[in-house]
């Protein structure tokens, strides 16, 4: 008998649900950096071994927005509508540390209809490994947690036995998904997704949130050459200047590091264009974001 299910990797920014989705999938599909927020949209991860198929959907970090752009409240809203039906819940906490925004998101948890697993990521990076277990018993009394599993998402450590968890809560079922697919999204997601990244990893701590990526060619010659043409928008003229670089050097570091992703990702050579553009207000614009692929199913 086969057992197919949704999981949602739920928790504030930057604690690593991205990093963890993909070590679970032994490749990259979403993206990561060292600042809060990189997640942008809700995509989900397909894992298929034998006659088990695990749907993980990874999140925007749950935050305040009260004081948010429309983006902001589009993320939130993403992250909140994938508790809604799901088998299972992933919630990540990062060590020892316990924020406001964790806060949240275990409020959020209150309207969970299924399993609710707690994974204590980062464990790695704890100095003194002996506060941990009395911070699991502490956690335990925040919510009655169907299990807790500490692990680090980025050595791998423990991960094998949280995917174990994981299948004993799986439904049985047929799978949802042809066994070699392991994304709902496009290509041309993929590859805007990855472009962001180097965004966010290459520039300051401001300039990232006023920027996005569109797509605007995605085509292959009978060579088999892959040529992707995108569209970096800024907010403002001062942003432009700074995702290009002097002299173009930023830009470049930025296509270059994209490229290389993007050829192992899709298996191709990669002809890669950016271009960089102002479109002022794209963050608190409905329509916009709508139009940049920001919307709800």
């Amino acid at each position: 008998m086969s057992h197919c299910g949704y999981v949602a990797l739920v928790g504030r920014p930057n604690v690593g649900k991205s990093t963890l989705l993909n070590r679970i999938l032994g490749q990259k599909l979403s993206i990561t950096s060292k600042k809060p927020q990189t997640t942008r949209h809700q995509i989900l991860g397909i894992k298929t071994e034998d006659d088990l198929q695990v749907i993980y959907v990874d999140t925007p970090g749950l935050h305040n927005d009260s004081k948010g752009n429309a983006l902001n409240r589009y993320m939130n809203k993403a992250a909140s509508e994938a508790l809604r039906h799901v088998d299972l819940v992933v919630f990540l906490v990062d060590r020892t540390a316990w924020t406001e925004e964790d806060e949240i998101v275990l409020e959020k948890l209150q309207h969970a209809r299924c399993p609710v697993v707690l994974a204590v990521n980062k464990v790695d990076l704890l100095k003194d490994k002996e506060t941990l277990l009395p911070w699991i018993e502490q956690l335990n009394t925040k919510r009655s947690f169907d299990e807790i599993v500490p692990i680090s998402a980025e050595k791998g450590h423990n991960v094998d036995k949280l995917e174990a968890v994981v299948a004993k809560h799986m439904p049985e079922g047929m799978h949802f998904y042809p066994d070699d697919q392991i994304t709902d999204r496009s290509s041309r997601f993929v590859a805007a997704e990855l472009v962001r990244e180097k965004l966010m990893r290459n520039l300051g701590d401001e300039v990232p949130y006023g920027t996005t990526v569109e797509i605007e060619e995605f085509s292959q010659d009978e060579r088999g050459l892959l040529t992707i043409s995108a569209l970096i928008l800024v907010e403002r003229e001062g942003q432009k200047r700074i995702v290009i670089g002097e002299k173009g050097e930023r830009i470049k570091v930025i296509g270059r590091d994209a490229r290389l992703d993007m050829e192992r990702m899709f298996d191709a050579k990669i002809m890669l264009n950016l271009w960089v553009k102002v479109k002022r207000g794209w963050a608190d614009n409905e329509r916009a974001l709508a139009s940049l692929g920001y919307k709800h199913d």
